[in-house]
């Protein structure tokens, strides 16, 4: 688990350094700096905020009902990855992130979500509260 996590502290912000490069040599530094720094950014704290309130609205009428808003913690995770990530300068993770955020494409990272979490619990290596 540790050597994933150095590649991906390596490799992730090399990635993103090459494809701001990379378009900046296609469309100029400003012109990049303009849809990175500030039309993605704004594009995306907006974004956040109204599929966070979507899902923290349905969540909280779930458990008025008297239901497990499961479904809408994931949601509310998806979101929340997606809002980290359109903090971090560069066109792969706000790519990413934008995609988690999007109602169309959000389903799809809830499903690999849950299945990660259900293999998890049915080998037994899903622990809360254990740092």
């Amino acid at each position: 688990m540790a050597k994933w996590i150095i590649a991906a502290i390596i490799l992730i912000p090399a990635a993103e350094f090459w494809g701001i490069v990379q378009v900046g040599n296609r469309i100029g530094g400003w012109n990049t700096f303009l849809i990175l720094i500030l039309l993605i950014s704004l594009l995306g704290a907006y974004l956040a905020q109204m599929e966070g309130r979507k899902v923290w609205f349905e969540a909280q009428r779930l458990m008025q009902e008297g239901q497990i808003p499961g479904i809408m913690l994931l949601d509310g995770l998806c979101v929340l990855a997606g809002g980290l990530l359109l903090f971090i300068p560069g066109f792969f993770s706000d790519l990413f992130g934008i995609t988690l955020l999007l109602p169309l494409t959000r389903p799809w990272y809830r499903k690999l979500l849950l299945g990660w979490l259900e293999k998890r619990m049915r080998n037994g290596n899903f622990t809360i509260g254990r740092w």
